[in-house]
């Protein structure tokens, strides 16, 4: 195949099934960049992100002659929102949990509104599971922004109490949503199948 950089992703992909070394390489270098940029932004982790695009490719590569796609660049897209997921799951332990939640659950409100349905369900059950003082204390400090110092002079309670309120809050969170990573993960899954 004579300069694929210039071939459409359906002959790309129809090569590849092939197992044409060279448009495998054109579909990687048309698509790695904009899939790393947009791991990285969800992850804001260089090396992560660095990683699940990697592996997108590799499994592609090897999965190649088993799986149907029609649409090679949301393949991709959809391969790397799964595997953004699954990162975030494994790194629900990370002190930016619930920022990279934020992110990642604005992409499925975009792209898979009932898999961003049954996670803000999810998380709607656990954050009504906080005692009364944690709920608030966490919704200042996350939807309103304040700075635990702001939010412990509104309350007329110490910093410290703040910090270990908001531990407990992020704590419960992570622990809450785990329950719910198994199914948006396997409903993100029945989605790609079912586009591809």
């Amino acid at each position: 195949m004579s300069n694929c950089s210039t071939y459409t992703d359906d002959q790309l992909w129809q090569q590849i099934t092939q197992d044409d070394q060279e448009a495998f390489t054109a579909v990687y270098n048309r698509y790695w960049k904009v899939l790393y940029l947009r791991a990285q932004h969800m992850l804001t982790d260089s090396d992560l992100a660095q990683d699940i695009v990697q592996e997108v490719f590799i499994s592609l590569w090897h999965r190649r002659k088993e799986v149907e796609v029609l649409h090679l660049k949301a393949y991709l897209f959809q391969a790397v929102r799964f595997q953004e997921l699954k990162a975030l799951r494994n790194l629900k332990s990370d002190i930016n949990f619930y920022e990279r939640l934020a992110l990642i659950s604005k992409d499925l409100l975009i792209h898979e509104p009932l898999a961003f349905k049954e996670l803000d369900t999810v998380l709607q059950r656990v954050l009504a599971s906080f005692p009364e003082d944690q709920r608030m204390i966490f919704g200042m400090s996350r939807e309103e922004g304040l700075t635990y110092r702001e939010i412990a002079g509104k309350m007329e309670i110490s910093v410290k109490t703040v910090e270990k309120k908001m531990s407990q809050a992020l704590r419960a969170l992570r622990k809450g949503m785990d329950s719910a990573f198994p199914l948006v993960l396997s409903m993100m899954a029945l989605l790609e199948n079912s586009q591809n």
